[in-house]
């Protein structure tokens, strides 16, 4: 056996489901699946089609049918959606997230816009977060024509899950703690199952390991690791939540997920940066399902009830 084929066998980092890298610079992604087209949804009635913000990313609009929009004309609340995935792995067009955004638009009712953004390790962090802010200005700027004729952007929304929830954490901070944008263009994050963690195990989660591993493969320039505010946004020296620019905050666990304890112990900080004000942030916790298992098994009656309560969130004024 030559030594190049042998060095394409040697795997230097193994992530799995999500990636393994191989010594000659090979990845693989076993849960990547091919993309599928935008269009008119067969059971949703919800259209899309995609738009190009630059050489790297793009953004796939979803607008739902006429009937669904309110009486009068009334524009729709704005959902900016973030995919998951461990920054390594996912995409705007991927068969799962594709249906989750059709079903999402289609029960809010909203105007739905799915972030594409530059993965790791091609390119670590901070690109997906700086793919995703640019993608958040464009759609505050309503430079699309269904975003500047349906949407209401006095409510903006962001959601994600895993990483994309991690993602939602941090643009909400971003638009607090700088003066690009005005905080009040956020009406609320939605976080479902988000990527936190830290340098030391809290509730039932097991020593850092993998998790710490991952973060510090995706972001190599991680400050103090796993306590990276990035990564541990409650950790000693993170800026406060209160700098989280949007009025409400919706959190989502599930009881087979090991980020559980981390999702709860962000909501109690929320609440507890906004003078205990618990209204403010709402907790949904799954029984008996794991880490983003609606995208797996959309017709559980837990996703059911998970889709329901995130489209009265966004829906409620």
């Amino acid at each position: 056996m030559s030594s190049d084929a042998g060095d394409d066998d040697d795997v230097v980092h193994d992530f799995r489901p999500l990636i393994v890298v191989y010594k000659s610079g090979r990845l693989e992604r076993p849960l990547a699946t091919p993309p599928v087209p935008p269009g008119t949804d067969a059971a949703t009635g919800v259209a899309s089609r995609d738009v190009r913000l630059s050489a790297a990313s793009f953004v796939r609009l979803y607008l739902p049918p006429p009937c669904a929009a309110v009486a009068g004309g009334e524009r729709l609340p704005v959902v900016v959606y973030f995919h998951g995935g461990g920054f390594v792995i996912g995409s705007a067009a991927s068969p799962a997230y594709h249906r989750c955004l059709n079903d999402l638009a289609a029960a809010c009712p909203a105007v739905a816009v799915s972030v594409d953004y530059r993965l790791a390790p091609e390119h670590p962090l901070p690109a997906a977060y700086e793919d995703s802010a640019a993608a958040l200005a464009w759609v505050l700027s309503a430079a699309d024509p269904w975003l500047a004729v349906h949407g209401d952007l006095s409510r903006v929304f962001l959601a994600g899950d895993s990483a994309g929830g991690n993602i939602c954490h941090h643009l909400a901070m971003r638009h607090g703690l700088t003066s690009q944008h005005p905080p009040h263009r956020l009406k609320g994050i939605v976080l479902i199952h988000p990527w936190f963690w830290g340098r030391e195990p809290i509730g039932g989660e097991a020593a850092a390991g993998e998790q710490k591993g991952l973060w510090e493969f995706v972001c190599p320039d991680a400050a103090d690791g796993a306590d990276d505010p990035r990564m541990n946004p409650t950790a000693a020296g993170a800026p406060g939540l209160e700098n989280l620019a949007c009025e409400k905050v919706m959190v989502c666990v599930a009881e087979g997920d090991t980020l559980r304890w981390r999702g709860r112990a962000y909501a109690e900080a929320v609440v507890r940066a906004r003078g205990g004000e618990a209204a403010a942030v709402e907790l949904l916790e799954s029984e008996g399902v794991g880490h983003v298992f609606y995208l797996f098994e959309p017709g559980h009656e837990k996703a059911d009830e998970l889709l329901r309560r995130i489209a009265a969130f966004i829906s409620a004024k």
